[in-house]
């Protein structure tokens, strides 16, 4: 599979890609049009594949040099990034996904780079914001497709007053006084509990090097502002009202305020009406200083798969920077309220008197744009969240901070060995995957649901993976027809299991 990916990066790389206008027509094309079939993968909310459709018909019609027989197919951001890392040359042609997933979609070979004259004319269109989400080591590698991945709040009026909304404690208590829910996942989720973080001014900044290879990371969690931080989500935490779900159906089972994003508008304003409230997120006081919730702003990508066919390659070019363009972002905004990266579609009237993406747009002045992240992290630090809702003492914030920060440095570990498990219902405790050394042997110990995937590899290097095919003892517990080209271990049932590692025979070992 290495060698097809090398095979397709070169030719990517010598492509010079299309004129750089969504909807035109190369010039002198054959009348004898060969056609193509591409497989899209879109958001699995309702309704987008079928407008999806109806984008494509409209790029084949205006583009008469064009034949493709197009499938489209519904899946999550998460999911369709995970699939195509999982197999690249069975995964689809154009597809989309979350930035945070950018980095080892560039690693696993599974996103073409874009030519010089696409490149221009994505940084042309969209804001810098999201080309920057798009790009790693100076090179774009893909579409911008949303600028609204971020989160902000929801409220309820009958329940919370407008002028209370600027304090998450009289929220808390406005909350706990009705006997009604403050839902945001600060237990559940890195990417919100983050939030108390970037109030006071601590960072989380990873280095990927040219081949999407994390390198170094400025992590500042571990600091006397990063106790703050935790000083502040116990606000929350030790909570009657705490509830930690981002989901906006909360506000039927008894939620007055859930912080979410855009893609919940809908479904709130069902269930509220006109309660609906929105409003960028509070601040929390922690020793008489005022800190304001912070957030991750970020985008959606559409990104193509390297093709060994180079007229289907820059085929397929064209038709993701089509239905990425100012007027499919338009589209998606009117029937989805989806937020634009383009910036023509920002800058109508439509978006800007929208209540909600204002709301996104006045918390994004507190928000730290979402880079690459090593995608162990976010299993590292959403258990702070846990620390928070069960410490006793300033003591224990701090021990929780320790521990954060003693597992963010196992990733960059000299000689060692980690194990990478983030697919398919990952539930390990632990929040440290750095592999115990025992000798020659490394180990580690994981609980996992039934069909959790993992493998071991040298940290941050995805090229070293050990994996199924070279298990010796254990092999029963494990499912290899569904490993994979990288691997993966997959386990059949749920529970707790050894995993070793000898570097010398280079065999792992499972026991349950």
């Amino acid at each position: 599979m290495k060698k097809f990916l090398a095979l397709c990066l070169a030719l990517m790389m010598t492509l010079c890609l299309f004129g750089c206008s969504g909807g035109s027509s190369s010039d002198g094309g054959s009348s004898d049009v060969a056609t193509y079939d591409v497989t899209i993968w879109v958001s699995e909310t309702e309704g987008v594949k079928e407008l999806t459709q109806q984008q494509v018909d409209r790029f084949l019609a205006e583009n008469t040099d064009v034949s493709l027989n197009v499938t489209i197919e519904g899946i999550s951001e998460s999911d369709s990034a995970t699939q195509m890392i999982t197999d690249v040359e069975s995964g689809a042609d154009i597809y989309c996904f979350a930035q945070d997933q950018l980095a080892r979609l560039v690693q696993a070979g599974a996103l073409a780079v874009l030519g010089e004259g696409a490149s221009a004319t994505v940084t042309d269109l969209n804001d810098a914001g999201s080309v920057k989400a798009a790009t790693v080591d100076g090179k774009i590698y893909c579409y911008p497709l949303t600028s609204d991945n971020g989160y902000f709040m929801y409220y309820d009026k009958s329940v919370i007053s407008d002028d209370i909304v600027d304090s998450l404690e009289d929220l808390v208590k406005a909350c706990e006084d009705a006997n009604k829910f403050f839902s945001m996942e600060y237990k559940t989720s890195a990417w919100y509990n983050a939030a108390f973080f970037f109030a006071t001014g601590c960072v989380s900044d990873w280095t990927a090097d040219a081949d999407g290879k994390f390198t170094s990371v400025n992590d500042t969690f571990d600091s006397p502002e990063g106790l703050i931080a935790m000083k502040g989500m116990e606000i929350l935490a030790k909570s009657s009202a705490a509830n930690s779900s981002s989901d906006g159906s909360e506000f039927s089972k008894g939620s007055a305020v859930v912080v979410t994003g855009t893609w919940a508008s809908s479904t709130v304003k069902d269930i509220l009406g006109d309660n609906m409230g929105v409003a960028d997120l509070p601040s929390f006081t922690v020793d008489g200083t005022s800190y304001h919730l912070g957030s991750f702003s970020g985008n959606k990508l559409m990104g193509v798969k390297p093709q060994t066919d180079a007229v289907k390659a820059s085929v397929c070019q064209r038709l993701a920077l089509y239905l990425t363009n100012e007027e499919c972002q338009l589209e998606r905004f009117e029937q989805y309220g989806w937020g634009p990266s383009n910036k023509a579609a920002q800058a109508s009237d439509a978006v800007k008197s929208d209540a909600v993406l204002s709301a996104l747009a006045e918390q994004n002045n507190y928000a730290t744009p979402q880079g690459q992240i090593h995608g162990s992290w976010w299993d590292i630090a959403k258990i702070l969240g846990t620390v928070a809702e069960t410490s006793t003492s300033d003591a224990d914030l701090q021990a929780g901070l320790d521990a954060y920060k003693g597992s963010i440095d196992a990733l960059f570990s000299l000689n060692g060995y980690i194990f990478v498990g983030s697919w398919n219902g990952w539930s390990n405790s632990d929040t440290s995957f750095s592999m115990e050394e025992n000798g020659e042997n490394y180990s580690i110990t994981v609980t996992v649901e039934a069909g959790a995937m993992g493998r071991i590899v040298t940290a941050g290097d995805w090229d070293t993976d050990k994996g199924a095919a070279e298990v010796v003892e254990g092999a029963d517990l494990i499912d290899v027809s569904q490993a994979g080209t990288d691997n993966n271990i997959v386990f059949v049932d749920a529970g707790t299991y050894t995993v070793t590692f000898n570097t010398t025979s280079k065999e792992v070992r499972i026991t349950k």
